[in-house]
């Protein structure tokens, strides 16, 4: 009997969000793994960061779930990683993992994260311990093809398609923007500000698709998330010069909030001189989002049932 005909084969959705809802902790429990990840999503670490942590301490992710079965496996994809790199999206389960235990220790050290169960762990593996995740090349996947079915370049396009429809010029800037939100929206800004003035490098009106990962450095005590961030800093370098922007996470929930994101208005800033509203003070106390709401901008959607990472999309008349 051949091997496909004894095992079978095993079919994996995979999705963005698999790696908090896929989860079998490895050499820690899973309250700590839980603060791990919060302490690290709070750090300002970037999700290839995140997830090289994450593969070192599950028992399923970084390959090791296809390792744990002798079936032939077909793997379909949605991405929410910029770049849709599969090994990161949902930590890869069935894909190679080239991180290692060493890498994963070293990302604990960049954000001084103490955690000591966890470092001891990956001291462990990083000393030849424990078992590494499987690498590139190994025989065992052969027996696993992985596809990718949906991803933030889709999304995009299909918004491009629905401007054009609407008669409006509409350009994709990049759909594997990263870093801190604060600096995407201070990139926004400018790039608004120079079509204004100059038509460079887009003639208005214009509509800028944008999307990737944002990462915030959460220092205040306030509620939000990446996309709120974003539209919040865009919303203060512009001031008075205000645009017309929707910033969400595709599947609606953005960050600590039940907000998929939010909406800035033209008039943002004016509505938040009437209100006495500090953006400056909301914004370092990471309170994006108790400013939108007290401006009714707010965009709830509940959850969309997918997850193809941001979409940013801004209207320069």
């Amino acid at each position: 009997m051949s091997p496909r005909g004894r095992f079978g084969i095993l079919l994996v959705l995979v999705s963005g969000g698999g790696s908090a809802l896929l989860c079998a902790p490895w050499g820690i429990d899973l309250p700590t793994k839980q603060a791990l990840t919060q302490a690290l999503l709070r750090s300002g670490a970037d999700i290839q960061e995140i997830n090289a942590v994450r593969k070192h301490l599950s028992a399923i992710k970084g390959g090791r779930l296809a390792a744990a079965t002798p079936a032939r496996i077909q793997a379909l994809y949605l991405s929410d990683v910029p770049g849709d790199d599969l090994s990161v999206i949902a930590s890869g389960p069935t894909v190679p993992d080239e991180t290692t235990f060493a890498q994963a220790l070293a990302v604990l050290d960049k954000y001084g994260l103490d955690f000591l169960e966890v470092r001891s762990h990956l001291e462990q593996g990083a000393k030849g311990a424990l078992p590494e995740s499987p690498k590139p090349g190994e025989a065992l996947f052969q027996r696993v093809e992985n596809r990718l079915i949906g991803s933030n370049q889709i999304l995009l396009e299909a918004a491009q398609r629905f401007w054009q429809a609407q008669g409006y010029p509409a350009v994709i800037l990049s759909d594997r923007f990263q870093g801190e939100a604060r600096e995407l929206a201070r990139f926004h800004a400018n790039l608004v500000q120079s079509i204004r003035a100059h038509g460079q490098p887009f003639r208005p009106p214009v509509v800028l698709l944008s999307g990737g990962e944002a990462s915030v450095t959460v220092r205040g005590s306030g509620q939000g998330g990446r996309n709120q961030e974003f539209l919040g800093w865009l919303g203060f370098y512009l001031g008075q010069d205000g645009v017309w922007a929707l910033a969400a996470d595709s599947d609606g929930i953005d960050g600590n909030t039940s907000a998929a994101g939010a909406i800035l208005e033209p008039d943002t800033w004016s509505q938040a001189q009437r209100l006495g509203l500090d953006l400056k003070a909301l914004l370092h106390d990471n309170n994006a989002h108790g400013f939108f709401q007290a401006l009714g901008g707010l965009l709830i959607t509940g959850e969309t049932a997918h997850n193809l990472n941001d979409f940013r999309v801004l209207v320069v008349e």
